[in-house]
């Protein structure tokens, strides 16, 4: 079990490195490290899951459930004119009343994230490749909902560079530096299935209000964007198995193969892997790689993904990389591309080198 000690400390460095995208969460996480009975209610997560966004996702859910007005004044994605002052005291009020429900939540979920923006990211990358190769078909490793999964399905524009994809309810914006490839037309995807542990499923509001209180309120394109790609693909029905990042990669790829060329996609997943996990994943990646053609393109963090065959700074950054892999004829070629916004809002291509 964590100290409430050092969940204070979580929650002083969290107030400290919030984005500015995130005032609500940076000012109540000030409060509650000095507040000894609401750190508490983190002590039944597991260690690496005892972490401030788990609070506050698990807040949210119960508010996105209830609605209760005295605390959803003041959340920006729930009140368009959200109320001015602290907050403070109707969140630890609201916490405290609904704490056994909070604590059940928090000791059997896990933060969860399904951020669409990052197909902004992959749309050059995969048209690329889909120029080089022809049709592609997709593996997405950590798919939760499915909803990358539809990437060819939004609409994107790039600033500068263009705009590309259908009308679609799912809108994107990326700003752009350096010669990004904006293609003309979004990359022909012949099939698409996704891998994940605990993958979300669409008939389940429940699991899906929990898939929303992952995003911080402050971020309301971000809850918006979401909640319209979830009705999206409650019609398109996006394929997602659940399995192992590691040992079901193999048997789905190779299913994968036999649609269009295999492509696997991961964006935010491998830091959540043991660095032995990791090996493991990019040995099966090299394995497949021996036997056929074979693409991934990965968006992660180098500083939390050590390992990797991805070039990096020392030490290893911070920001999101953007990298393609190949694997032709049996050999393995790695390209940088570019270093981006974690949730896809710009992204800065580099001069890849193979």
């Amino acid at each position: 079990m964590v100290s409430t000690d050092t969940l204070a400390e979580r929650f002083r460095s969290f107030a400290a490195t919030s984005a500015s995208r995130a005032p609500l969460y940076r000012t109540l996480a000030t409060a509650i490290a000095d507040d000894a009975q609401l750190c508490s209610l983190l002590q039944v997560a597991s260690d690496e899951q005892a972490i401030p966004v788990l609070l506050f996702a698990a807040v949210h859910h119960e508010l996105l459930r209830t609605r209760e007005p005295s605390l959803a004044c003041f959340y920006p994605n729930l009140q368009r004119e959200p109320a001015e002052g602290d907050a403070f005291a109707a969140f630890r009020d609201f916490a405290l009343l609904n704490a056994d429900s909070i604590r059940a939540t928090i000791a059997t979920r896990h933060t969860q994230t399904n951020e669409i923006g990052r197909c902004a990211l992959f749309v050059p990358a995969l048209a690329a490749l889909n120029t080089e190769v022809g049709p592609l078909s997709l593996v997405d490793v950590g798919a939760s909902a499915g909803l990358n999964l539809m990437l060819d399905r939004f609409r994107y524009t790039y600033e500068p560079g263009g705009s590309v994809g259908p009308a679609s309810t799912v809108h994107l914006p990326c700003s752009t530096r350096g010669p990004v490839p904006v293609p003309g037309t979004l990359p022909s995807i012949a099939a698409a299935v996704g891998i994940d542990a605990f993958p979300i499923d669409l008939d389940d509001d429940d699991a899906l209000r929990w898939l929303e209180a992952c995003v911080w309120p402050d971020q309301i394109d971000r809850f918006e964007r979401l909640v319209a790609a979830i009705d999206l693909a409650r019609t398109v029905r996006p394929v997602v198995r659940h399995g192992d990042a590691v040992d079901d990669l193999a048997a789905t790829v190779v299913e994968a193969a036999a649609a269009g060329h295999p492509t696997v996609t991961n964006s935010w997943v491998l830091n959540y892997l043991a660095p032995a996990s990791r090996q493991r994943y990019v040995a099966a990646l090299d394995e497949l790689g021996s036997r056929f053609d074979l693409s991934w393109v990965l968006a992660e963090s180098p500083a939390q993904t050590v390992g990797l065959p991805i070039p990096t700074t020392e030490p290893a950054e911070e920001l999101t990389v953007l990298s393609v892999v190949r694997w032709r004829g049996g050999r393995r070629t790695v390209q940088r591309l570019a270093t981006c916004h974690p949730h896809g809002y710009w992204m800065h291509w580099e001069h890849p080198e193979a």
